[in-house]
């Protein structure tokens, strides 16, 4: 039993919590009508048709963030309210070729400051994340030299490595379900973290590290939601969360800084990588970059290097193991263009194999590994007095502009039958030099711009080795039953994810998701060359 005296003050302090409480909804509930009604009848956005509570409060895309379901929202609304679209209080959503040169390749044009909220260090900012133009610019050509062309060529036979792992490990499961979102994630991390800083994380062979993947999954829903709602931030919600994962996020930040402290360790150009790219660079104040500076770019580098790369490839495989035409076609040309396994390498030969390219930019329209907005705002440094206009449209200061990747290309004036898996659509054999002119300005898997994704020759020859060399040593087709229907949509995951012949991807800034399984077949004895030195 509670003491009287005890009991007394309990009853005071839930009486003063009582008052105190009635006193600030006194304040707080005229206070939202006013900002409501000013949101919806005086606001410079007020014309524009858009859902009824995003107009509100950005709680909407929020909401839609916390599910990793914006990009999915974001088109079922464009299908309802149309091309130009109020998707919450400040920002405005586009969808047309004119929308994305007037906002990505437009000089007054910045990053939205809600890229701010994704600092995982306060005021240290990555490529990712920085708004100011001259440090991008730095920081943009460090990251672009680790993942240029001429880069990938000199790190192809690291990346061979990890890739015939890859397809060793395939050989053992042969016959047996194999989740290919878990094996191409941990492919593409061990191959990031080699080209990153040099160290074998080793994913593929050994669990230790495995937990990086889901600790970056984590992360990116971190910085989607804030970047969403930012009042999420403000609340400390996710703060709470994190204490609740103490131990995996101390465990996860000692792994990173064990990482680049093994590097650091060694000469500077001891291997080709990352590191040894940014660490003899400069800033533009002419100090060399800060621990925490490649710190944060490692935190940056690893989950988007890797999970461009996997999302293609799952999604890749799911649409190829669903599609025999396709299938065909690819295996065909593969066969016919290579004498042997170890022949596949990148340069003239793999870059003939047009169908196998048509299949990657087909994927990669489909499932577009950034699917969400990337929010643009009128520069605060601009001076220009001329308005600031995209596609036809007077846009105010400090409105946000975009547009979805994921229901761009999925637009239907672009992209004739947008969820059929048509390769074709691709080749000049099959679509007209006019059509193919229309469709490829618009496709932008890697954004576009000052601020396009830096790593799309690594994608691009990653995504081509892994396809080439998978069909080259295998046959492979989807799990039997139930779980051959992993990562298909259906209608218990709801509207906008119905159809079953689409790969689900759930947005996180980047993009996860989970399946396909698969059955691998090996073709022949010819897998042995993968156990012999040359």
């Amino acid at each position: 039993m509670i003491p009287v005296h005890k009991s007394s003050v309990i009853m005071e302090l839930l009486r003063l919590l009582f008052v105190s409480a009635k006193y600030v909804s006194l304040i707080v509930i005229p206070a939202l009508i006013l900002l409501f009604s000013y949101r919806l009848t005086f606001h410079p956005l007020r014309k524009y048709p858009g859902p009824f509570l995003a107009s509100l409060s950005d709680a909407y895309a929020g909401y839609y963030a916390a599910s990793m379901s914006l990009h999915v929202r974001t088109r079922v609304d464009q299908q309802k309210y149309g091309i130009v679209m109020r998707h919450g209080p400040n920002r405005l959503v586009f969808s047309s070729s004119r929308a994305l040169r007037d906002i990505y390749q437009n000089e007054r044009v910045s990053k939205s400051h809600l890229y701010r909220h994704t600092a995982v260090t306060p005021g240290v900012y990555t490529l990712f994340n920085v708004i100011d133009k001259d440090v991008h610019r730095l920081k943009r050509k460090l990251i672009g030299q680790a993942t240029s062309e001429r880069s990938m060529r000199v790190f192809e036979t690291t990346m061979a490595e990890q890739i015939d792992t890859f397809l060793r490990i395939l050989i053992s499961s042969s016959g047996s379900p194999v989740n290919m979102t878990e094996r191409l994630k941990r492919l593409s991390m061990d191959i990031v973290g080699l080209l990153g800083f040099g160290y074998p994380l080793n994913t593929q062979t050994d669990p230790t590290n495995r937990f990086l993947i889901s600790a970056h999954v984590f992360g990116n829903f971190r910085s989607n939601l804030f970047m969403q709602f930012p009042f999420a931030k403000a609340t400390g919600i996710y703060s709470f969360l994190e204490r609740l994962a103490t131990n995996e996020v101390q465990r996860y930040f000692s792994t990173m800084e064990r990482i680049i402290a093994s590097r650091v360790a060694e000469d500077k150009h001891a291997r080709h990588d990352l590191y040894s790219i940014v660490a003899d660079q400069m800033s533009p104040n002419g100090e060399y970059m800060k621990d925490s500076e490649i710190w944060e770019e490692a935190v940056f580098f690893f989950p988007a290097g890797a999970d461009t790369t996997a999302t293609c490839l799952s999604a890749a495989f799911f649409y190829l193991a669903r599609n025999p035409t396709a299938y065909k076609k690819v295996a065909e040309e593969i066969r016919t263009a290579f004498g042997a396994g170890r022949d596949i390498r990148a340069g003239p030969t793999l870059a003939s194999c047009q169908y196998l390219r048509a299949c990657i930019d087909e994927t990669l329209r489909m499932s577009p590994p950034g699917s969400g907005t990337p929010w643009r705002e009128l520069s605060k440094a601009d001076t220009s007095k001329e308005p600031f206009i995209v596609d036809g449209h007077v846009i105010p200061p400090g409105v946000q502009v975009g547009v979805n990747m994921y229901a761009h290309h999925h637009n239907e004036e672009y992209f004739p039958e947008p969820f059929a898996f048509k390769p074709e659509r691709w080749l000049e054999s099959d679509t007209s030099a006019t059509q193919r002119k229309r469709m490829r300005d618009v496709f932008v898997p890697f954004s576009l711009g000052t601020r396009n994704c830096p790593g799309k020759a690594m994608a691009y020859q990653e995504a081509s080795l892994v396809l080439a060399k998978t069909f080259w040593y295998f046959d492979f087709e989807l799990a039997p039953g139930d779980l051959g229907k992993l990562g298909a949509g259906n209608r218990k995951l709801g509207t906008g994810r119905e159809r079953e012949d689409e790969f689900q991807l759930y947005d996180i800034v980047t993009s996860t998701h989970d399946g396909p399984n698969l059955t691998f077949m090996p073709r022949g004895n010819l897998h042995e060359e993968l156990y012999t030195k040359d």
